[in-house]
């Protein structure tokens, strides 16, 4: 009984979201209105990270020019050549970017809490927590996402092994700080070796994806396609060419064929069409410098005109409550409801308005717009979690397990689902679920971890304190036994079907509620032990 009490406190919730006026409400009420939120939150937080996803694109598409001199005839050609490499893009941007919200939260919370001996409460329950929901609803997602009879694979095994193995090292390192090594107290030493980590894990991946000797796995490297993300087909009928075919504006009813959860999207069709490495002849030396500067000077000019277009036609969509396929609809009910449902993203829509197009600096200072929003929302998602917690006295650590891990985790799972649907092989979308999970313990508590430690090095001369660490042991244990069940039918899988995502729709839904099941195992198994029930 005294474990059924701490997992359902019954005391009076005297916090509340903006007015205090909130404490008079029924905590039924309460509880519908704060989910209600978490709700809307999930989805701003869906809409925004297709665009981040969509930056990013941008970002890795980017090439750069190096001048190749023929020794024989002295002619100069221009070769294109790729900026990122397509696994330091997986592992850094793409899995970085998307786990993002722990980082931040888990850091502010940490500087928060300077001067406290013990580690705040958005530290290892709520990334063990992320962990589970990226290894198995994000399984449980991509499994699904591609057509009935459509395989996608892992296209380099070798890359993925070492990123699976530091995934799980990242766990067991956590185990071994908290349970072995120092139990209960993390010190700085051990908090900054969990931050170095990250970098061996990005020097490793790097040398097995170039196949360095000695220290790559001997496996032979699969064909992934040129492009980062293939070329499109034109989503609808009546794309929007604005300036000199510079952009595609695609609402989101003539984007729904796509799946992809986008309020509204904007590409360079220069960009998507771009062919990737190729060679075109430098210009010749005797061209009048006087007129290449004048024409340099129009370029820029027109196209800094192009993307003030752009930025205003974005808040033109995000105001735009019908599109001109819904205004073609016979049926007026369903007319209305497409302006209802407009009408409830309209908020969303406008504030990522200000997010600026992708042409701006390579797709960088709208990628770093999206991690903001991402952080801001993931912030209120933290908020209504805790009040969901203090109205319904559910313990905060059942709470971090299942609905602040999920909320904080979504935007993994939407740039996963977007990657699953959108590329020819399943590598970046695996590779966000185990390289989140590294960059979460790596990252996302090896820098809270190290600026409290630091501190409190200099400040008392004592280690950070963990609380409930069996609790969080004993997840970390049931969180390693239900993953070797999903990477054993993930190798199952790659054996008989000859890839780890799609297939037969039968295998495919089967798979998914086997994923769903090993979480469901995992949030129940650790909320009972941290609530003492068991």
């Amino acid at each position: 009984m005294v474990g059924l009490a701490s997992f359902l406190r019954q005391e009076t919730c005297e916090s509340y979201f903006i007015f205090h006026a909130e404490t008079k409400l029924g905590n039924g009420f309460r509880t519908f209105l704060y989910f209600l939120g978490l709700a809307y939150c999930f989805l701003g937080l869906s809409a925004i990270t297709a665009r981040f996803f969509r930056s990013m694109e941008t970002v890795v598409k980017h090439t750069r020019q190096v001048v190749v001199t023929d020794p024989s005839t002295g002619e100069e050609t221009i070769r294109h050549e790729k900026v990122w490499n397509f696994t330091i893009a997986d592992i850094t941007l793409l899995a970085f970017g998307t786990s993002f919200p722990q980082i931040s939260l888990a850091t502010i919370d940490a500087i928060r809490n300077l001067g406290n001996l013990y580690a705040g409460g958005l530290g290892p329950g709520t990334l063990v927590g992320s962990a589970a929901f990226d290894l198995f609803p994000i399984h449980a997602v991509c499994v699904v996402v591609p057509r009935a009879g459509e395989l996608k694979k892992i296209s380099d095994i070798g890359v993925w092994l070492v990123e699976l193995f530091w995934s799980f090292w990242a766990y067991i390192w956590l185990y071994i700080i908290l349970e072995v090594w120092t139990p209960n107290v993390i010190t700085l030493w051990e908090a900054l070796l969990t931050v170095l980590q990250y970098g061996l894990l990005l020097t490793h991946a790097y040398a097995q994806d170039k196949r360095w000797p000695y220290i790559s796995l001997p496996l032979k490297k699969g064909e992934r396609p040129e492009e980062w993300v293939p070329a499109e087909a034109a989503s609808g009928k009546h794309d929007t060419t604005v300036g000199k075919g510079y952009s595609e504006i695609l609402p989101v009813s003539e984007n729904a064929d796509r799946n992809v959860v986008d309020i509204f999207s904007i590409h360079s069709r220069d960009e998507i069409e771009f062919p990737g490495p190729g060679y075109q002849k430098v210009p010749g030396f005797d061209d009048s410098a006087e007129s290449s500067n004048k024409n340099l000077e129009e370029e820029t000019a027109s196209e800094d005109s192009d993307i003030l277009v752009l930025w205003r036609q974005q808040f033109a969509d995000a105001l735009m409550l019908e599109s001109r396929e819904s205004r073609k609809l016979n049926n007026v009910y369903l007319r209305l409801a497409r302006i209802s449902w407009q009408l409830v993203l309209a908020p969303w829509k406008l504030m990522f308005a200000f997010v600026p197009p992708y042409n701006i600096a390579h797709g960088w200072v709208a990628f770093i717009s999206s991690l903001i929003f991402i952080s801001g929302i993931a912030y209120i998602v933290t908020e209504f979690t805790d009040l969901i917690s203090c109205v319904t006295g559910i313990n905060p650590y059942v709470i971090a397990f299942t609905a602040l891990a999920s909320g904080t985790s979504w935007p993994d799972l939407v740039a996963s689902k977007i990657a699953a649907e959108r590329q020819t092989t399943a590598d970046s979308a695996i590779a966000n679920i185990t390289c989140s999970n590294s960059v979460n313990i790596y990252v996302g508590i090896g820098v809270p971890w190290l600026i409290d430690t630091a501190y409190n090095f200099i400040a008392y001369g004592e280690p950070l304190h963990i609380e409930n660490a069996a609790g969080l042991s004993f997840s970390l244990l049931v969180f390693f036994s239900t993953s070797v069940g999903c990477i054993a039918v993930l190798v199952f899988r790659r054996l008989t079907l000859g890839a780890e995502l799609g297939g037969p729709k039968l295998w495919a839904w089967l798979t998914s509620a086997y994923f769903m099941l090993l979480w469901l195992i995992f949030v129940v198994l650790s909320s009972l032990r941290v609530s003492g029930i068991i």
